[in-house]
């Protein structure tokens, strides 16, 4: 071989020898960089339940949150808490200055929704989509309107007009509807109301004393507290109002309940600062506690997936009046979770994407 062509052949290897170290490293980056995640499977929901208690709770990653709006992490383990949580915040410690605050299920991103400091906001639930609330405010003596905001743009719309004092309002399934609670001077008596969601078309669901209502998954029955048969307790009954049947049998309900995507109920009982959680089938069978003891725990809320409750507890300040934090537990009621820690009242959470 002359001696041009060994230097030829000398060049050529040594570009080749770089050329395989830089494929080798990009290589290493995605590999490093980029694992492969697991495969996500659906078994059995009572059978993937058990496996993760049994397990213990799982790490949550920190959730991708916008500047405007609230944003489900990308990722997030199997059986822990998503979506997010609504609630009232005391923000001044005064009811009439309550206000509406929104964070991650984790408790991460917390903030406050509503901007009027002097009126009172209350009982707010978000849209099925994830996409917007609708909650209550005071607009004058014996008038409070139902609004909605939606979360992308902060856009408020009232939706109702001097109706009454409208409270508990939740959106539909479908998305079509909002169920409330009805109260004039007039009739001094509340009662359950359905509205288009636009606003128009306002009548009475049921005769009679009736409040907090909570749609089924379906959307075909409404959950209420009423005390028609002597004692406060949980109701269910068709839409056109037909079909109505008590379902539980607990002493001293006060009405704030759910009703899950799995067919479970969650509801509270008890006397004053000695209050708990619990759960039912849709018949009212199987009525137990699930609530850890000694925390006055009340207004539960299921997740959209069915395993988690949020609720209003004292735990941590129990006979405090502004002791009351947003907590989650699991439906059986272990890995009990505080989201909240404020020196003034956090409560009337409720759970959606």
């Amino acid at each position: 071989m002359t001696k041009s062509g060994r230097g030829v052949f000398l060049v050529g290897g040594i570009v080749l020898v770089c050329g395989l170290v830089l494929f080798l490293g990009i290589l290493a980056i995605i590999v490093f960089r980029f694992p492969k995640l697991p495969i996500s499977h659906t078994p059995d929901f009572g059978a993937t339940l058990q496996a993760l208690i049994a397990s213990g709770p799982i790490a949550s990653p920190s959730p991708i949150v916008s500047a405007t709006a609230p944003t489900a992490s990308t990722i997030v383990p199997a059986g822990e808490p998503s979506g997010h949580i609504v609630w009232t915040c005391q923000l001044y410690k005064y009811q009439s200055s309550n206000q509406i605050c929104i964070m991650n299920a984790d408790g991460s991103s917390y903030r406050r929704l509503t901007t009027e400091d002097g009126l009172n906001h209350y009982y707010p639930s978000l849209a099925p989509d994830g996409g917007s609330i609708v909650y209550s405010q005071y607009r004058e003596d014996n008038v409070y309107e139902i609004y909605e905001l939606t979360l992308a743009d902060g856009v408020v719309r009232r939706v109702t007009d001097r109706l009454g004092t409208l409270t508990g309002p939740a959106i539909s399934p479908d998305g079509k509807s909002i169920a409330f609670t009805h109260w004039t001077v007039a009739s001094d008596q509340e009662q359950i109301w359905v509205i288009d969601r636009d606003g128009g078309n306002a009548r009475r669901v049921f005769n009679d004393h009736g409040w907090d209502p909570t749609w089924s998954p379906t959307g075909a029955q409404i959950l209420f507290a009423s005390d028609r048969d002597g004692s406060n307790q949980l109701y269910i009954g068709n839409l056109d109002g037909r079909g109505l049947h008590k379902i539980s049998s607990l002493s001293a309900i006060r009405g704030r309940s759910d009703w899950s995507s799995q067919n479970m109920i969650a509801t509270y009982s008890g006397d004053a600062w000695k209050r708990e959680i619990y759960v039912m089938y849709e018949d009212g069978s199987n009525q137990h506690r699930v609530s850890p003891p000694g925390g006055n725990s009340q207004g539960p809320s299921f997740s959209p997936d069915g395993r988690w409750i949020a609720f209003t507890a004292y735990y941590d300040k129990l006979n405090d009046i502004n002791g009351c934090e947003i907590y989650i537990m699991r439906v059986d009621g272990s890995d009990l979770r505080r989201l909240t820690n404020n020196d003034y009242c956090d409560y009337q959470p409720r759970w959606g994407p």
